[in-house]
């Protein structure tokens, strides 16, 4: 009986063992009570938990520190990989971290997650974190000699240049060696950079040679790297921030050539899919219809796994966008209709919604009236989006020369037919149009339709 009893209680122990923790302690907490836990999956993060943030007061010195803590039990054949933890809906709200069959524990300010994180348990996640930080050091080291010699070339810098690649080489090897076998490996692997083996003399051959070997390392193959932030992060560097301009038909050319690079180095048709469909999905937020069109007619369609569902979405979403022509609407001013695809009057078009209930509106409007007077041959008409006619009616009389007239809706006035085409959630939006009515610019602040007239005055 005694011998039962005590086979049960080992049973029930191992039972209650078999599981692991994953632990977060925020310093200062976030403002919200509640942390949700994926696992990443590609760009589709499998949900997995959710936890309740515990708060708590710690005496530091003659101070009192607040502290935020939350924990998840993971069961035994839970699968290794990378995980997020979610604690804000928008921003850098997130901590993501190696799981593999071991108990993860971390402290961190939410504020700044990937700067602040320190592991204390978790052999995988201490590891990795002290390979990023070791090699970026090495590697700042290395970009210092190599701008060095491209400011004042000599023996002394190619030497320094080529002892600092050797440490770089060694230390990625040491760290190689040292995760070989664990999930942090992929990791290591794939997050070293490309360095040439001696000093390159031009800045143009410099920053060639950058882009041009950019993916050296990364295998779109590996499925511990597609299965967690990496490849789109990746990406992203390489599109958005290494191929960068000011001028934007430039920046419209960089983005083509590296978006090419991008889908020449991957050949796996499930990632192809992903990394197309991530780069739509972000220049649709940046309303370029032209890469978006581009990147569904050189690439997307082309795939027999496409989604024409996300394609129709996205077009949709672009509907009103640089290149796309404005939606066609008609008005009355007294006893004559317009009709805006059949206005003549302008050389370009202004076309402004706003809202008399909009405090910065009947601040900002009037000041465009008196700057657009030196832009004769811009035509401007201004959509108020009203409850009514009453307010309209008396502040329109401050706007002598444009087309005014108003949208409203018996519900909600955003719900106007026109406010709808245009996709219009705040006030005031702007629009400008060329002579054909085509959307050429959609500027976003009153400072942004000074700077488009100023240009378009320089370009006359």
């Amino acid at each position: 009986m005694m011998k039962n009893f005590l086979s049960l209680i080992v049973l029930i122990s191992s039972i209650a063992n078999a599981q692991f923790s994953v632990k977060g302690t925020m310093t200062p907490p976030e403002d919200s009570n509640w942390v949700m836990l994926h696992k990443l999956q590609g760009v589709k993060p499998k949900y997995i938990s959710n936890a309740t943030i515990q708060f708590d007061t710690i005496a530091v010195g003659s101070d009192k520190q607040i502290l935020g803590k939350f924990s998840f039990e993971l069961p035994e054949d839970t699968e290794p990989g990378v995980y997020r933890a979610t604690y804000r809906t928008k921003g850098a709200g997130f901590i993501d971290f190696i799981f593999n069959k071991e108990n993860v524990e971390f402290i961190y300010n939410p504020k700044y997650p990937e700067q602040s994180i320190v592991y204390t348990s978790s052999r995988e996640n201490k590891l990795y974190s002290e390979y990023l930080e070791s090699y970026a050091k090495a590697q700042n080291k290395v970009n210092e000699h190599q701008m060095e010699y491209l400011k004042n070339p000599s023996k002394d810098v190619k030497k320094a240049y080529k002892k600092e690649l050797g440490y770089l080489e060694d230390l990625q090897e040491k760290f190689e060696n040292k995760s070989e076998g664990m999930l942090s490996h992929n990791f290591i692997k794939a997050s070293q950079r490309y360095n040439p083996s001696g000093v390159i003399d031009e800045m143009p051959e410099y920053v060639n040679t950058t882009v041009e070997n950019f993916f050296e390392y990364i295998d779109f193959e590996d499925e511990a790297l597609y299965n967690s932030s990496f490849l789109i992060d990746s990406v992203n560097d390489f599109v958005f921030l290494l191929n960068y301009s000011d001028d934007q038909v430039t920046q419209q050319k960089l983005h083509k050539e590296s978006i090419e690079k991008v889908m020449d180095v991957i050949s796996n048709k499930k990632v192809k899919k992903e990394i197309i469909e991530f780069l739509a999905s972000s220049f649709t937020d940046k309303r370029n219809s032209e890469i978006v069109d581009w990147l569904f007619t050189e690439f997307y369609d082309k795939l027999s796994n496409n989604d024409e569902e996300f394609k129709k979405k996205k077009l949709d979403q672009l509907s009103v966008s640089v290149g796309r022509e404005a939606p066609d609407f008609s008005w009355k001013e007294g006893e004559q209709e317009y009709t805006l695809s059949e206005l003549s009057d302008g050389e370009n078009y202004l076309l402004i919604f706003w809202s008399t209930a909009c405090p910065h509106c009947t601040r900002e409007i009037p000041e465009v009236h008196e700057f657009m007077k030196d832009f004769n041959t811009t035509s401007v008409l201004s959509f108020a989006i009203e409850d009514n006619d009453v307010e309209f009616n008396k502040f329109k009389e401050k706007l002598p020369g444009w087309h005014n007239t108003f949208g409203t809706h018996p519900e909600y006035k955003f719900d106007n037919e026109v406010v709808r085409k245009y996709k219009i959630d705040a006030t005031p939006t702007y629009f400008v149009l060329d002579q054909n009515k085509k959307i050429i610019a959609i500027p976003n602040t009153i400072d942004d339709v000074h700077k488009f007239f100023e240009n378009l005055k320089k370009i006359k």
